[in-house]
């Protein structure tokens, strides 16, 4: 099953993109299904017909959904939630800010792409797209699996281990619940999970990403760094939409400025993102609303090309072998080397840039080598293992 993912700034038209591929999708004989994961979903807007949270037919080869974020945490996390909320509670915080507190950040919109697990499992669609939420919520909901998965390896053995050893003896002794077994087999099944689902979204042959901007410079600056983020957890970014581009038609005295500036913007992005395709789309004199102007979208988005093919699989994480030496490489466009910081523990390499960290695991055959220098070359960062 072919899965390609949206995102970009909040009012980039994502939705409207990510409606008008699976229509084309669609058209082109591709079973297709378009998913939101946003918590605010607008398919419905776009297509201009009440979707709602089960996958509705919207055309031939096309089905919609809007998926039931609280739906999915309660049947993925609700056992879970249950015992953190008896802990806080028990530590006496207020019913309401437990409940609060006992979902973590990045959930909503993780449950929802579970989802992609039972329609591969099942062969239903040969194509998901996906409207994710903006941008940094996307970022979290995309590297959570990682985060979750070295959080379960450091700590889920031990804390069972511990919880079966003190669990009768402790809870004669203190008010403080102890998980029990059904619990830790929630959290097991929850992992479990979180390691397909990981798979599936670094398999590039699969799952790719596509950026969508409009030619303004907050926006540019913005798609920038998700491109980075994006890149360092390891995701494929297959392709770039500019949106909402003035057409030549408006050239007139009050908007010769903007198509001024949107030009410029345009050139930006083309260096930017050297090496990945972009596809540009005008802005159109009404909504993009219903399957006729979604049509018409993908048409002058798109022209001949197949929305659903990989427009580019270079990995944006790679190893090479230089003599005795061992290169990692992280493809980090736009990255100056003093806002990198690296610092290896055990067998990891964590990597911070600014706000973001990722722990990176290192494979074997780099584990017991060192680290002799780093630096930065043509959009890459290059860590030398001798």
């Amino acid at each position: 099953m072919r899965v390609i993912l949206y995102t970009g700034k909040g009012g980039v038209g994502k939705t409207t993109v990510s409606a008008a591929t699976a229509l084309r999708a669609s058209e082109l004989g591709h079973r297709t299904i378009v998913l939101s994961t946003d918590p605010a979903h607008s398919l419905s807007d776009a297509f201009a017909i009440q979707i709602g949270s089960k996958a509705k037919e919207l055309g031939k080869n096309l089905y919609g959904e809007e998926i039931d974020v609280y739906k999915e945490i309660t049947n993925n996390w609700g056992r879970i939630e249950s015992y953190i909320k008896l802990l806080l509670e028990s530590q006496g915080l207020n019913e309401v800010m437990a409940e609060e507190l006992a979902t973590l950040p990045g959930m909503e919109e993780l449950f929802s792409l579970l989802k992609l697990l039972e329609f591969k499992q099942a062969e239903t669609y040969d194509t998901a797209i996906i409207d994710c939420a903006p941008t940094a919520s996307t970022i979290r909901l995309l590297s959570f699996p990682e985060i979750f998965q070295w959080y379960m390896d450091k700590f889920f053995n031990i804390g069972r281990k511990i919880a079966k050893i003190v669990r009768p003896a402790a809870e004669k002794l203190t008010r403080i619940p102890f998980p029990k077994d059904e619990v830790y087999a929630s959290i097991e099944q929850v992992y479990l999970k979180m390691i397909k689902i990981k798979e599936l979204l670094l398999d590039n042959s699969t799952t790719t990403i596509r950026l969508v901007v409009n030619p303004e410079k907050m926006v540019i600056n913005e798609s920038q760094r998700a491109y980075t983020y994006l890149n360092m957890f390891g995701f494929t970014v297959d392709a770039v939409v500019v949106n909402k581009i003035y057409p030549q038609e408006v050239n007139t005295s009050y908007l010769s400025n903007w198509l001024e500036i949107q030009n410029r913007h345009i050139k930006h992005i083309s260096r930017l993102f050297h090496g990945t395709p972009i596809f540009k789309s005008i802005l159109y004199d009404k909504e993009m609303v219903g399957t006729n102007a979604l049509s018409k979208f993908a048409a002058g988005l798109f022209e001949d090309a197949d929305p659903t093919a990989c427009f580019n699989r270079e990995p944006p994480v790679k190893i090479t072998k230089k003599g005795n030496s061992f290169v990692l490489m992280i493809k980090l466009p736009g990255v100056n080397k003093e806002d990198i910081s690296l610092l290896t523990s055990g067998d990891e390499l964590i990597i911070k840039i600014k706000n973001f960290q990722r722990n990176l695991t290192l494979p074997r055959a780099l584990q017991t080598r060192q680290i002799k220098e780093a630096t930065t070359e043509d959009d890459w960062l290059k860590i030398s293992f001798v």
